[in-house]
C-alpha cells in the first residue's frame, strides 16, 4: 500500500513539474499584438490605437481657392468640407479634415527654399500640426503619393515626416524646440516656417533660424510643394514661396 502511495505521489510531482515546463515564463508569455504600420498623416487627430479622438467639424466651406488642388489624409473625407478665406495677401483656413493643398506650378528640383507664414487663430480643442511639405509626387493618387513633410504645432514642438503610398515613416519625432513659438493663453502664436534644400542637407528653418537639418537622402526634395493642415484647426496661411 505504502509502496501505492508512493508511486503515486511522484506521478503526481511528475505532472506537476510537465506543466510548469510547458507554460510560458511570466516575461515570456503570449506575444504583445503589434500594431499595423502607421496610415498616413497619423499626426493628425488619431490618437494611441489608431482611434479618432474627435471628429473633424462642420465648417461649411467650398474647398481650396481657384488654382489649386486640395487632397484630403481619409478617402471618408471631403475637401469641400475645409474653407478658405481671402485676406489680405493670405487664406484664413477653417477645417474640417486634415489636408494638403498645392498648385502644379509650385514644382522645384536641385537647390531652392520654399517659405510660408503660418498664424494660429484660436487653440484647438487637441494640440493639432500645421506647416509645410515638399519633394510630392502623385499627390491625387493613395496608393502612390509621395512627399515630406514639417509641421509644427503649438505646444512649441516640430516633427518631419515622409510619406509614401498609404504609409509614413518618421524622420524626427516631435520634438520640442526654443526656435518653436508656443501659443499665447489665447491660442495664438505665428510661425514663419522655410526649408532650404542644399546638395546634401535639407535645412528646416523658423524665423529664419535653423532648427534641424537631415541629410538629404532622407527626405524628398524634387517635385511639388504646398502647405499642409491638420484637422479642426483655425489659422491664417500665405500662399507658398519658392525661391532659388
Amino acid at each position: 500500500m505504502k509502496k501505492i502511495c508512493s508511486l503515486t505521489a511522484l506521478v503526481l510531482v511528475a505532472a506537476c513539474a510537465k506543466g510548469k515546463s510547458d507554460a510560458a515564463p511570466a516575461d515570456t508569455a503570449a506575444p504583445v499584438a503589434v500594431a499595423a504600420p502607421t496610415p498616413a498623416a497619423a499626426d493628425t487627430g488619431m490618437k494611441m490605437g489608431g482611434m479618432k479622438m474627435d471628429a473633424d467639424k462642420s465648417t461649411g466651406g467650398t474647398g481650396v481657392p481657384a488654382g489649386y488642388t486640395g487632397v484630403t489624409d481619409h478617402d471618408d473625407a471631403k475637401i469641400t468640407d475645409v474653407k478658405y478665406t481671402a485676406n489680405a495677401g493670405s487664406w484664413e483656413i477653417q477645417t474640417g479634415p486634415a489636408h494638403i493643398t498645392f498648385a502644379a506650378k509650385d514644382s522645384a528640383r536641385g537647390e531652392y527654399k520654399i517659405s510660408t507664414t503660418i498664424t494660429q487663430l484660436e487653440k484647438p480643442k487637441h494640440p493639432e500640426a500645421f506647416g509645410v511639405f515638399l519633394g510630392g509626387s502623385n499627390l491625387t493618387d493613395p496608393k502612390k503619393v509621395k512627399y515630406g513633410y514639417f509641421i509644427v504645432r503649438g505646444t512649441g514642438e516640430y516633427l518631419i515626416k515622409t510619406r509614401d503610398g498609404e504609409k509614413t515613416s518618421t524622420v524626427v519625432d516631435w520634438t520640442a524646440s526654443p526656435k518653436v513659438p508656443k501659443e499665447d493663453a489665447s491660442g495664438k502664436a505665428t510661425y514663419k516656417l522655410s526649408v532650404h534644400v542644399a546638395p546634401d542637407t535639407v535645412h528646416f528653418m523658423m524665423d529664419g533660424n535653423l532648427v534641424t537639418a537631415v541629410p538629404k537622402s532622407k527626405f524628398p526634395t524634387d517635385g511639388i510643394a504646398g502647405i499642409r493642415v491638420n484637422h479642426n484647426l483655425h489659422v491664417s496661411v500665405t500662399p507658398l514661396e519658392i525661391s532659388k
